[in-house]
């Protein structure tokens, strides 16, 4: 069905000499998807009272057919009478007590041509789903934008202009304050970058609330936290995206406090962070997009962080295929299972806008029934697909959703290919009814004006002058992660951070390995792990880390491809090793924290990047050349001299010797050995042991005794 009805809209009609509100092929499309049964669980839902619209319910129902041939062959009665039954029915949905005496906030962007086809980067939106605001095509010029309110829904909706820029600069990410007495938006401000801009709703005076200071960066898509600081998208990373060489800018989060004219970073991350919004509870839920070691496509999920930037963790999505990207994800408001609402959508193809989809976080992460509802499909279950090009093909089209309740939704929406954008009210039992459009024009990011609700407060657990952070482990055998491996196995985390790449010098492709890293790994050192499989340890502060759990001869048990950020002073715990993170604590007494946290011991020499020549390559020449020196044919090549020739790569962005390959012929030889998860490995967590060194054939013919050839310890912990 999701193709299927939605095809009606790409038929053309034309009527002449009417005054219609739609176009007929509006009204066909929608006459096609009206749901009497839906029509009725709603009113009933409302409690709404009987009325004339009854009478207009049964005609419509019972004409539905005749009504829709009328419609095909191209009948001026027919579309006249659907289009008032229609109207009359969208009354009193739009009656809906949730929005009842209040006004709604959008924005109108008017279009020069073809609004009727406007997608991507030419509604207003990023070209593309790897991309950020940074990447809109001219946001300074061409556009002719305002923000409008809508108020009297269920009788003749009234329309009035809170703020037209004066120029032709983009306006978007609005995000209205709990005061309800103004609004932040971003567009073009000093230095010609994204700023973050703040309305005043009752003067309709705007000004810019970042710094002049932030000349060399865009910053955009903010939230209000509840003691008065702004989270917002900036560049201010300076990081590029590494599958494009570095050329797409990534945007992290940051914090800005205007009484004191400060901001601090907040993500450290590899890729972009986007949505911040607050949640009830006072957290701030945001998409986070990472590939270390992971499929570039599908590294995107959510996360929530309290508003200092502590406690981030992985709220929904990690470790899954599907969805493939979720962008302008909310929390539902009176929600008994903290439910999230957003937009299911692709990597490449199809840009920010898809399928509507509620969540249930509380599910396990690869529960198949996470999924609750997908609107407009009542009742049908949500299949988890593996599909890059989520949203390609898929109508109706769905983009910035705000929930009313969990039932209720205003959100914005095409219905064919051939549709306007316009905003919508929609809900659980399938109804989609139409607040606003207007021929050559668009209707985006529909906000409730007014106060609302203040989340809840969650006090600064940082201490600005600290350069590190405590992190706790209660018990690493806890959790998937290192599941079967028995106790007293792990003795040691290995402790590791990224460097990654910079704004126009990232690139996959045999860059740092043959067959990945995207990022440089850098090794900081090693902790002991408690006999209870406790430890307490401290890292250094707004830095990315990875912990692996050793055994006693130096071989990771498990590998984490990702990362945890620690803010200044802060005390970051976790249960074990990939736990539920709806698996609630067990408060206990540990042995580990019953001491001083550790402090990282260095793993023979100070911290560094791992590389092969200066870590492997001395144990080759020590152990292996003496036969493994090119004398003979059929032996690999182990000495350090020579650079490997022929290199080539089909990954994209990849064409050129310059761009990869830099490896010697030893490093070549003896990957081939060896096991490791490759540039892009399952999402799913990998099963323990799964690249333990004793897996690989390298360290299997070593164990075996390979004439002779004896390690040091050192060598042997270096060399797994």
């Amino acid at each position: 069905m999701r193709k299927g009805i939605f095809l009606l809209g790409l038929l053309l009609y034309t009527i002449t000499g009417m005054a219609t509100k739609y176009s007929q092929q509006d009204i066909l499309l929608r006459l096609s998807l009206f749901d009497p049964i839906a029509f009725r669980m709603a009113t009933d839902d409302m409690k709404t009272p009987a009325g004339k619209w009854e009478k207009a319910l049964n005609d419509l129902s019972s004409n539905r057919e005749t009504l829709l041939e009328g419609l095909r062959s191209g009948d001026k009665t027919s579309l006249e009478k659907a289009e008032t039954l229609l109207d009359e029915l969208d009354k009193v949905l739009l009656a809906n007590p949730l929005l009842k005496n209040k006004e709604i906030v959008v924005i109108e962007r008017r279009f020069a041509t073809d609004a009727r086809k406007r997608m991507n980067g030419a509604a207003g939106l990023a070209q593309h789903n790897f991309q950020n605001n940074s990447a809109f095509h001219k946001p300074k010029n061409g556009w002719d934008n305002s923000l409008i309110a809508l108020s009297d829904f269920g009788s003749d909706i009234k329309e009035k202009e809170l703020y037209h820029p004066g120029d032709s600069s983009i306006i978007s990410d609005v995000e209205m304050h709990f005061s309800g007495d103004r609004l932040m938006y971003s567009s073009i401000g000093t230095s010609d970058h994204w700023q973050l801009f703040e309305l005043d709703l009752k003067t309709g005076k705007s000004h810019q609330i970042t710094p002049d200071t932030y000349k060399d960066f865009d910053s955009f898509d903010g939230c209000y936290t509840v003691d008065g600081k702004y989270i917002f998208c900036s560049t201010a990373t300076f990081l590029g995206l590494p599958c494009t060489n570095g050329w797409d800018k990534m945007c992290g989060l940051f914090l800005y406090d205007p009484a004191t004219g400060k901001s601090r970073q907040l993500t450290f991350d590899q890729d972009s962070n986007w949505n911040p919004v607050m949640m009830s509870n006072g957290q701030i839920l945001y998409q986070r997009w990472e590939y270390s070691d992971l499929p570039h496509t599908y590294g995107r999920m959510l996360f929530a962080m309290n508003p200092d930037g502590t406690n981030q963790t992985a709220y929904y999505g990690s470790g899954s295929y599907f969805p493939t990207a979720f962008f302008g994800a909310r929390s539902i408001p009176g929600s008994s299972n903290n439910a999230i609402v957003g937009i299911a959508t692709g990597h490449h193809g199809t840009s920010r806008s898809g399928r509507l989809l509620i969540v249930d976080p509380s599910k396990e992460r690869h529960d198949p029934d996470n999924v609750t509802a997908e609107i407009p499909y009542r009742g049908k279950k949500v299949e988890h697909v593996m599909r890059d090009r989520l949203a390609d093909g898929v109508w109706p089209q769905f983009l910035q959703p705000y929930p009313l309740s969990e039932k209720y939704f205003l959100v914005s929406m095409k219905a064919s290919p051939e549709s306007l954008w316009g905003v919508y009210l929609v809900d659980v039992f399938n109804n989609i009814t139409p607040v606003i459009q207007k021929e050559g024009a668009g209707f985006f990011e529909a906000t409730l004006l007014g106060e609302t609700e203040k989340p809840t407060y969650i006090a600064d657990r940082i201490k600005p002058e600290s350069k590190t952070a405590t992190v706790f482990v209660q018990d690493v055998y806890f959790g998937g992660g290192l599941k079967n491996i028995p106790r007293g196995a792990v003795k040691k985390l290995r402790v590791g951070s990224y460097s990654f790449s910079p704004w126009t010098q990232g690139g996959t492709p045999g860059l740092h390995g043959l067959d990945g890293p995207c990022d440089v790994k850098r090794i900081l050192g090693e902790v002991n792990v408690e006999a209870d499989g406790s430890a307490m340890f401290t890292v250094p502060c707004n830095t990315p880390i990875f912990l692996q759990p050793l055994d006693s001869t130096g071989k990771a048990l498990q590998i984490m491809r990702s990362w945890f950020t620690a803010m200044p002073g802060e005390a970051l715990s976790c249960l074990g090793c990939h736990e539920e993170r709806n698996v609630a604590p067990v408060p206990k007494k540990t042995i580990a924290s019953t001491s001083a946290p550790q402090n990282i011991k260095e793993f023979y020499g100070p911290r560094r990047g791992v590389g092969f020549r200066h870590e492997v390559q001395p144990i080759l020449d020590r152990a292996c050349v003496m036969c493994h020196d090119g004398s003979k044919p059929g032996r690999p090549y182990l000495k350090g001299d020579s650079m490997m020739s022929q290199w080539s790569t089909g990954i994209l962005h990849a064409e050129g010797r310059h761009q990869g390959g830099a490896f010697t012929e030893s490093y070549y030889q003896l990957q081939r050995y060896v096991r490791n998860p490759g540039l892009e490995s399952d999402m799913k967590m990998l099963a323990p042991t799964d690249v333990h060194a004793d897996q690989t054939e390298l360290f299997q013919i070593l164990n075996r005794g390979h004439y002779g050839v004896q390690l040091t310890e050192e060598e042997t912990r270096k060399l797994a």
